[in-house]
């Protein structure tokens, strides 16, 4: 598995910032936060972005911050599409396979929600082929659409598409309902992306995004998911992705480094013992 670093961990880092403190770090492979992307790109071309890439030694190979396709109608359907067209416009120039998607947040879904989001998922999946990107459905602990892997493994085996995968981001995978016998629907094929996280000394049930802290510093049991990943063959990237805006006070060289060390040590857990010679 490969170390990936999403600039979301440093949201408050100016752009080209990032990436000098990745590559020092040692990442070779960074997770574009959209938002901020797109304010970077304020007066530039995409092109360009793509030189401070390789300048920097780095490839960017996810993007996420993508939400509002399954479920929205009307004139707001018609925003996120445009924007989702616009975005996949620049991923595909960028060269970045993977794009995350955010399910919608309702407070009582009825059937009919699932069957749509199965719908728009199935074209949304088709507009990304399109652009040589991967769609990588997230499941959220606090939508109340598609709120642990079970369920968004089902929307996309309803949608039939070929070109949607799931993310498995740890934090709500851990917070939410998930249960470790989900981990059974995961194969090397439908696992498209994983973002690691750790939460410490947060109740479960009210923990928020802010609380995440640095895989390997808090409660969560790391080491089961590792060694799972391992057993399916994932080889994929694992990316840190803390939205705490404590760690967005630190100078973003310094957040970097630790994250590098913490991923790795986390990466180390899917390694399989050490076999013991025999007497």
């Amino acid at each position: 598995m490969i170390p990936c670093i999403s600039q979301a961990t440093t949201l408050s880092t100016p752009f080209e910032d990032d990436l000098a403190y990745y590559a020092s770090a040692g990442f070779s492979a960074v997770e574009i936060w959209l938002t901020k992307l797109e304010t970077y790109l304020g007066g530039r071309s995409v092109a360009e972005v793509k030189t401070a890439f390789q300048n920097a030694g780095l490839q960017p190979v996810a993007a996420a911050g993508q939400g509002g396709l399954l479920l929205s109608r009307g004139a707001e359907r018609e925003t996120h599409w445009a924007h989702f067209r616009k975005r996949l416009e620049w991923l595909h120039e960028l060269g970045v396979g993977t794009l995350v998607i955010a399910p919608d947040f309702v407070s009582q879904p009825a059937q009919e929600d699932y069957q749509r989001g199965a719908a728009s998922l199935a074209e949304a999946g088709l507009a990304a082929k399109e652009a040589g990107v991967r769609l990588a459905l997230e499941f959220q602990k606090g939508s109340g659409y598609c709120s642990c892997l079970e369920t968004a493994m089902a929307l996309i085996g309803s949608s039939g598409a070929e070109n949607v995968g799931v993310c498995l981001d740890l934090f709500h995978y851990y917070t939410g309902p998930s249960k470790f016998e989900d981990l059974a629907y995961l194969t090397r094929e439908n696992l498209a992306w994983v973002q690691a996280s750790d939460l410490s000394g947060t109740p479960r049930e009210v923990a928020g995004d802010s609380d995440r802290v640095l895989p390997g510093d808090g409660d969560f049991q790391l080491q089961p998911i590792m060694e799972h990943l391992r057993t399916i063959g994932y080889e994929g990237y694992v990316s840190l992705e803390l939205l705490n805006p404590s760690l967005w006070e630190i100078i973003g060289d310094r957040v970097a480094d630790l994250g590098m060390h913490a991923l790795t040590r986390t990466i180390a857990l899917a390694k399989p013992s050490p076999a013991r010679g025999g007497a």
